[in-house]
């Protein structure tokens, strides 16, 4: 493509170029935002503390093959998943050398890992792809959370560049959302995440789909450490569990479903086959995810569990510990909604008031009305239940570490687990 006639961190760098560099490199699409722009002032700020010098997001896109990710069997879907991965690295890698070859200083966080873990179970990513994916106009997210391309719709990997240069141009969302609102997604997650009014079910999803990243894998050493001898260890995992934990530690991590991404529809190139005989895609692409013997890892008592036993008798529930565990009452804040278990919700309504001292003082209200839970700073309205408690011993009773004595005993569901609070 050659290079742009005074290239420079003061110099806009021609966007019709810059787009064409990524393509050169394997980018199948691209995209450019501008550091100030209002809609992303929150992602901003965390990518100016990583790079200081940002001015322009260039996002991209890589497809992935469709029928690899919809196979049931999930070393085909996964080998597809690390093979686009890895060149979505190559090519924000390549483009970055690009640039520093004309004196423009970019960087390229991963697309997927590594990340951040000294911030786990907080935010570990550096950027996050599909908010500027969508403001670059690549897509828009669907019902199931993933990002869908005008065509190629979710079978897709994002990518995002940094640059401390300006652009000449910048693009702008999509006017509509590609989302066909089909509900398939919703019928092929073995958990429930996905419902139909749009809710997503964030700690049912991450529990079984992640079971071999992060907090499973967290999980699975507490199991290692708390078993005195094999036998005990095998009552509690079986032998295939622990080759897939060595499969994925050697191979890469494996999602365990991905369903949702497998059974979409929608993308001007994707769409036909769909419209022309949708029994047929349901039984050829949907109906054989659903029907899949495999584990479905679930916190007991969960939404997810029942999902599990009413929706599919062929697969079988592993009940897990519930591992996103919280290192600061403002981590324990934020995750509360997405650890809202809906289920049994309908028609009730509870206000709680969380007063924490010590190490952290923090006043929050809990409000849980229309099957949604919300956190708000300070104490606001009348409480069913006010819990004092220091902060310190409040993050131990979470972790299972200490327990606590009680005088009330609140509804768990919000905490995805039973709780007694005083």
């Amino acid at each position: 493509m050659g290079s742009p006639p005074e290239a420079g961190p003061k110099v806009p760098l021609d966007a019709d170029w810059l787009k064409g560099l990524a393509r050169q490199f394997g980018a199948d699409d691209v995209g450019l935002v501008e550091i100030e722009r209002p809609s992303i002032q929150s992602e901003a700020s965390r990518i100016l503390a990583q790079f200081p010098g940002a001015r322009t997001l260039l996002a991209f896109v890589c497809r992935v093959n469709r029928e690899p990710i919809r196979s049931p069997a999930r070393s085909v879907s996964n080998l597809e998943f690390h093979h686009v991965g890895d060149k979505v690295n190559e090519v924000a890698h390549d483009l970055v050398a690009a640039l520093e070859r004309v004196g423009v200083r970019a960087i390229n966080p991963a697309m997927g890992f590594p990340m951040e873990m000294a911030h786990f179970p907080g935010r570990v990513w550096v950027i996050s792809h599909k908010t500027i994916a969508e403001e670059a106009g690549l897509g828009m997210m669907g019902i199931h959370r993933n990002v869908i391309h005008p065509s190629m719709g979710n079978f897709i990997l994002l990518g995002t560049i940094i640059l401390e240069t300006e652009a000449t141009a910048y693009d702008h969302p999509l006017s509509y959302n590609p989302c066909l609102e089909c509900k398939l997604c919703v019928a092929a997650c073995p958990v429930g995440a996905i419902h139909p009014d749009g809710h997503f079910d964030f700690s049912s999803c991450y529990t079984h789909n992640y079971r071999e990243f992060m907090g499973g894998f967290t999980d699975w050493v507490g199991l290692i450490a708390d078993s005195g001898s094999a036998a005990e260890y095998r009552r509690k995992v079986t032998d295939s569990e622990s080759a897939s934990m060595w499969q994925s530690l050697s191979y890469g991590a494996n999602y365990k479903a991905a369903y949702c991404m497998a059974v979409c529809p929608a993308g001007e190139e994707v769409i036909a086959p769909y419209l022309a005989d949708r029994r047929g895609h349901v039984e050829t692409v949907v109906r054989p995810l659903q029907e899949k013997a495999e584990p479905v890892y679930v916190i007991g008592g969960s939404d997810a569990e029942v999902h599990v036993q009413t929706r599919f008798p062929r697969k079988r529930v592993r009940r897990v510990q519930g591992s996103l565990r919280s290192k600061s009452i403002q981590d324990f804040l934020e995750a509360l909604p997405h650890v809202f278990q809906r289920r049994n919700s309908t028609g009730w309504s509870a206000v709680y008031h969380f007063l924490f001292t010590g190490a952290e003082v923090v006043e929050a209200t809990v409000k849980i009305q229309d099957q949604a839970l919300t956190v708000e700073s300070g104490l606001s309205g009348t409480c069913q239940l006010r819990l004092t408690a220091d902060s310190q011993a409040w993050l131990g009773f979470l972790a299972k570490e200490r327990s606590l004595g009680c005088q009330r005993t609140p509804h768990p569901r919000f905490l995805n687990h039973p709780a007694r609070c005083r």
